[in-house]
Formats: structure tokens, sequence, C-alpha cells
């Protein structure tokens, strides 16, 4: 990837002349009608997706001038349809509510542990949509895990949607990088919102080169990638340990959501002890090992696979998980848990 950037063909993006970019703005992640323009980093990505759609939206928010109205996700990262359409026709009949004109998924989904959203959902909503005259826009971070996952091309998922973002620094490894694809007359807008936000771009095709590069190993990467996670969701399985335990059938890509059991330790402080390395743990195993993994919630703990964790490295976790949590139950058993145990994670 870093000799691909460092040679690659470069020009002014700012100016639609960087080779690099231009290659890249039709291909696998949006169906033949869609274009696509770039961006640095994802989160540009949204607020260009609703400076697009500012014009007609009925509120005045910072940046750009939208309303959201979030709705609870079931645990399989889906929404409930029948809500759904019930706040839609709430908003449309009613002279007070704000009528929404946009939908929006995120496939994989972060929060429900990388579930992947099934092809008959995306459709589902797509008719809905349709219905009240919505857009559909998909936050495909993780897009391409959920098509190696469902073993599909990603414009058999995209196909459902008006547009779609895909970010490419994280499964895909590059060091930066997403897109925004959509029919050409929103791209267009989205190009002329990227330059209100300060996105002109020199030389982008080193960007691009990264990204081409991780498009071209995307499969055989997450697929190792989804393996790995999945390695270590049934090690937590098979350890059956008061401490912690896994829903199997939640793993379907790349994020393991391990729930805490108990006051202590708390999310926060196993993520602590897994990271730290001690003089017991080198004696006991002849490694030293740290393992960085995230406090999600006030009971769950997230690790998330990419192409930088190995099989060894993932084999290596699952060991230092079990260490952590057999010296973990000691104390309890010996009563030397904090005196005031921790309920919540940070």
């Amino acid at each position: 990837m870093r000799r691909a950037m460092a040679r690659a063909a470069v020009g002014d993006d700012d100016y639609g002349e960087d080779p690099a970019v231009n290659g890249g703005r039709r291909g696998r992640t949006s169906p033949a009608e869609m274009s696509c323009s770039a961006w640095p980093q994802g989160s540009w990505g949204w607020r260009r997706l609703f400076l697009c759609l500012r014009s007609r939206w009925q509120t005045s928010l910072p940046v750009a001038g939208v309303h959201s109205q979030a709705l609870p996700d079931l645990p399989d990262g889906t929404f409930d349809l029948d809500q759904l359409e019930l706040t839609i026709r709430e908003a449309h009949g009613s002279r007070y509510h704000l009528r929404p004109e946009l939908i929006c998924l995120e496939n994989t989904h972060s929060s429900a542990g990388g579930r992947v959203l099934p092809l008959t959902y995306l459709q589902q909503v797509r008719g809905l949509a349709d219905c009240y005259g919505l857009r559909v826009h998909m936050d495909g971070a993780r897009l391409m895990n959920a098509a190696v996952a469902q073993d599909v091309e990603p414009a058999h998922i995209t196909q459902h949607c008006d547009s779609v973002s895909l970010c490419f620094s994280k499964g895909l490894g590059a060091p930066a990088g997403a897109v925004l694809a959509g029919r050409r007359e929103f791209v267009d807008e989205a190009w002329r919102a990227r330059k209100l936000l300060g996105g002109g771009m020199r030389q982008a095709g080193v960007l691009a080169a990264a990204a081409r590069v991780g498009l071209g190993h995307m499969e055989a990467t997450l697929r190792r990638d989804h393996n790995n996670a999945r390695r270590f969701a049934e090690g937590i399985q098979e350890l059956n340990s008061p401490l912690c335990s896994i829903n199997l059938k939640a793993v379907e890509t790349n994020i393991v959501m391990v729930s805490i059991r108990g006051d202590w330790p708390s999310p926060a402080e196993l993520c602590e002890q897994l990271r730290a390395v001690s003089e017991e743990e080198v004696a006991e195993t002849g490694q030293a090992v740290s393992v960085l993994l995230f406090p999600w919630s006030a009971r769950t703990v997230r690790a998330v696979w990419h192409h930088d964790v190995s099989a060894r490295d993932t084999e290596l976790a699952k060991n230092k998980l079990e260490f952590v949590a057999r010296k973990c139950q000691e104390k309890l058993a010996r009563g030397l848990w904090p005196t005031s145990p921790s309920a919540g994670g940070a």
C-alpha cells in the first residue's frame, strides 16, 4: 500500500485532474448509475450529505441545518418497520411535526456488534421510502464487511439506497479516505458542499492509491478478519467464565461484543487489565501481551479485527483474556476485589 502511494499518478482533484481518483469514481461500491466523490474522512461525508439536502429541510441546526430523529434499534441492528412507518405517517399527518425526507441506515451496524442488515430488510425499507417519497442513505463505513459476509457484490446491497458512504480506513486498511456515492446531480452538489467545508484536495491520488490497494485485497482481508473474530468469540464461549459471556449468533463480521457479568471488574477495568503487562503474567505464561479493547457500555466490551491483527494475534488475545479472567476469579474468591466496585464502564 505504501509503495502504491509513493508511485501514484497524481493531479489536482479540486479541478478533477487526479487520474488515480478519477479511475476509482465508478466501481464495485455502487450500481452503474451511481457516481462517487472523495473526501479525507467519513464524518465529512455526513456533513456533505446533509448540506446537499438542507434546502428541503424545515429547521436550522449547526453546520448543515437539519434535524434528525433517532429510532431505537432492534438487537440485529434493524428498525422495527411498523414503528418506522408510524413515525413517518404521524409526521406527514401533523401541522407541527417536521416531515422526514431521509432514512439513514448503518451497515454493518456498529452498536449491534457488526451485524449485517438483511437484503430483504433493505428491500422493505426501500419500498417504505418510495411509498412516502423519502430517500435512503446508507452509512457504509463497513459496507465491504457486509458484502463479504453475505457473499454478494457491494452493488447488490447499495441498489436499495439513493446514496451511500464508504470508509477506506477501517477494514480496508487505508490511512485515510472515504467516498460518497449517488446519482450524478447529487455528487455534483456534494462536490460543491465539500468546497464549502474547506475540502479542496490536491494530489489526492496518494490516498486513492491506498484505497485501491485495500479494495483489491478486500475479500481475503475481510474474510480473515471475520474468521479471527469468530475464533475469539468461540474461545470466550469455551472459557465458560462467570465474568464474561458471548452471543455467538451475533458475531457476523469483524466485531465482537463481550458481555461483562457482575460489578467487578467493570468494562473499563477489564480493558485496563488486558492492556497492562505484569511480572506475574510473564512468569506464568512466558509472554508479555497487551490487548487493546474498548469499554463500549456499562456491561459491554468491544473487540474489533482489522488487517493488522493476525490469527496468531487473535490466539494471544484469547489467551490473555483467559489469564485475566482467571486472576480476577481468584481475587474474587479471596475477597480481594476493590471495596467500592465500579458498576459502570467508561
